[in-house]
């Protein structure tokens, strides 16, 4: 039998517990953000981060949206992220040739969400289900035949032999950029999907999340360091510039706030000491050229500075 003070003590106890859940739920329930969508790519879902769930899609829980989410104290939360999507996988399903690997993402958006996150946008460089990945290997397979070249820019920019009459020579020249084509061709796709998702969920904050500094400014650095000429590098930096830019106008044209995770992540690229980003080779947990533990952990803090 409980002496009357400790019945006393244990009911106050458990008074307290009650109200203090209470209190948690109604901050949840009230918090501007209580129901979170995240929707995105490889780069979303935190491709190789342990732990992994959802299959192919290879989904992390400790990806950003899962940060942000925890930080937030989010009530409710879906991830729908998935490796290897396009822009025309958020609102169709995805699939690996006859393999459907996730429903349309767009489909977890609801009235009642007051928070969307959208990483997308890098795999519509490629053209295969594998999406910017044909991009990484093409690169990758040039720089064995020509390790002192451009064998990467050359097949994108139709680099060509052509005759110059003021120098009567031949001369090496580029025409028109491939990737930047198909970077000017994924905008008004992405600009839809901007506008559905508005539509869906009316009083949602959605945020169009960049991609992290993958490759570095100074492609000297990267000399014998990852399968990939310095001359490559530098081309491949400047193509992620130019997406990146793309995000960003398409973000501020269509009611979204952009996220730079470029900037926060300088200097810990592939070819650095102290990568947040792993090489073809990873050091730790990840896909190769995709974010580590760390590098999702700092794209999580960009998402939380820019709600902030």
């Amino acid at each position: 039998m409980l002496s009357p003070a400790r019945k006393l003590f244990g009911g106050l106890a458990l008074a307290a517990a009650l109200i203090s859940l209470s209190a948690n739920s109604a901050i949840a329930d009230t918090s501007p953000y209580s129901s979170y969508v995240a929707l995105g790519d490889s780069y979303a879902a935190g491709a190789g981060v342990p732990d992994q769930s959802a299959g192919l899609c290879l989904r992390s829980d400790h990806n950003y949206g899962h940060l942000v989410a925890a930080a937030l104290g989010t009530s409710s939360y879906t991830d729908v992220t998935c490796s290897a999507a396009k822009v025309k996988d958020i609102t169709g399903s995805q699939y690996d040739a006859i393999i459907k690997v996730n429903d349309p993402q767009l489909n977890a958006v609801s009235a009642g969400t007051k928070l969307v996150t959208l990483g997308i946008g890098g795999n519509d460089l490629g053209t295969s289900d594998l999406g910017i990945a044909d991009v990484i290997a093409t690169c990758i397979g040039g720089a064995v035949v020509n390790p002192a070249g451009t064998p990467c820019k050359d097949v994108y920019e139709h680099g060509h032999w052509a005759w110059d009459w003021s120098s009567l020579s031949f001369s090496w020249q580029y025409g028109e950029d491939t990737l930047v084509d198909r970077i000017d061709a994924a905008a008004p796709q992405l600009a839809s999907v901007l506008r559905q998702i508005h539509a869906k969920a009316p009083g949602a904050k959605v945020l169009l999340v960049g991609y992290p500094s993958v490759l570095p400014a100074d492609a000297s650095t990267c000399a014998g360091r990852q399968p990939v000429t310095v001359g490559d590098v530098a081309y491949l930096h400047g193509i992620l510039g130019q997406l990146n830019d793309m995000l960003a106008a398409t973000a501020a044209a269509n009611g979204a706030t952009y996220v730079d995770t470029q900037t926060p992540t300088a200097g810990h690229d592939v070819c650095s000491d102290d990568r947040w980003i792993e090489g073809a080779l990873p050091d730790q947990p990840a896909v190769p050229f995709h974010p580590n533990a760390t590098g999702e952990q700092v794209m999580a803090n960009a998402v939380l500075a820019a709600l902030h």
